[in-house]
């Protein structure tokens, strides 16, 4: 049994604000460690149900984040940018037999701890056919057509909540409770250890090969905070506006609209000033 961890830092065990997950800033030093901590304790339950092979995806920012050093050697970890499927990357060779979402938040416009979409503030809403998606509905529809289903999620109370939208048999681990976008009310690390590693074991009855869906179009809706910056992102082949703050795109499949979203994300972030955003 071959998993894959696709490890992003947001609803990591402690962390709450932005200087927690900014890479360079002390704080962002102090929260590796209980990243990497959760990331160890998956990795444990994993090989504990069953797994044979366990790669892990840095999924965060630079993606040079967790600390290898520290990292439980039965795994191997793929670091750094840039990749074909981001946040997933890995899935493609299409002999994964399940996927955990670790450390994942809400989706932007709402409720949840450092709650966004890709770009930490210039979103303010995704919606993946008429469905509101945060980072976890999209990348669960890419793995979907590769015949991997998603068999943990952990993160903040809210972010367990909407896995519940896009992978509701999947087991999952709230490693704190929203308070506000910049608060929660957090579990000590040795403790979210103990509850990821146990519901990873558990997690090792759901993995296993499905049918993988069949590739079908996707029609994606962005929202920004300005008018430029849908203007930036219209200038995308393909990708038409919809409203002062709104575009659009549709792509024939889940592995193309993933793909073309990092591009228009990509634009969108090129298109911001320093203080008028």
């Amino acid at each position: 049994m071959k998993i894959l961890i696709s490890a992003d830092m947001e609803g990591a065990t402690g962390v709450t604000w932005p200087a927690d997950c900014e890479p360079g800033t002390e704080q962002w030093q102090r929260c590796r460690g209980m990243f990497t901590s959760d990331v160890n304790a998956a990795i444990a339950g994993l090989f504990d149900g069953g797994a044979t092979e366990v790669l892990v995806n840095e999924a965060h920012s630079t993606m040079r984040n967790l600390l290898l050093e520290e990292l439980d050697e039965r795994a191997s970890m793929i670091t750094g940018r840039h990749k074909e499927l981001s946040m997933v990357e890995g899935v493609q060779t299409g002999d994964v037999d399940g996927i955990v979402f670790l450390g994942y938040h809400c989706g932007a416009g709402d409720d949840g701890v450092l709650a966004h979409t890709y770009l930490p503030n210039a979103i303010t809403g995704v919606w993946l056919d008429g469905e509101p998606a945060s980072e976890g509905r999209l990348n669960a529809a890419v793995v979907a057509e590769y015949g991997t289903p998603v068999i943990l999620v952990t993160g903040d109370d809210r972010a367990c909540e909407d896995a519940e939208s896009y992978a509701p048999f999947a087991r999952t681990v709230a490693v704190k409770d929203h308070v506000s976008r910049y608060a929660a009310r957090c579990r000590p690390p040795a403790r979210t250890a103990a509850d990821i590693r146990a519901a990873a074991e558990r997690s090792m009855t759901l993995a296993g090969r499905i049918d993988p869906v069949d590739s079908s179009p996707k029609a994606m809706e962005i929202e920004v905070d300005s008018a430029q910056l849908a203007q930036a992102a219209a200038i995308v082949p393909g990708v038409t506006r919809t409203g002062a703050l709104r575009v659009r795109y549709t792509s024939p499949d889940a592995y193309e609209m993933i793909r073309a979203f990092k591009t228009v994300t990509t634009m969108i972030s090129n298109g911001m000033e320093k203080d008028y955003g």
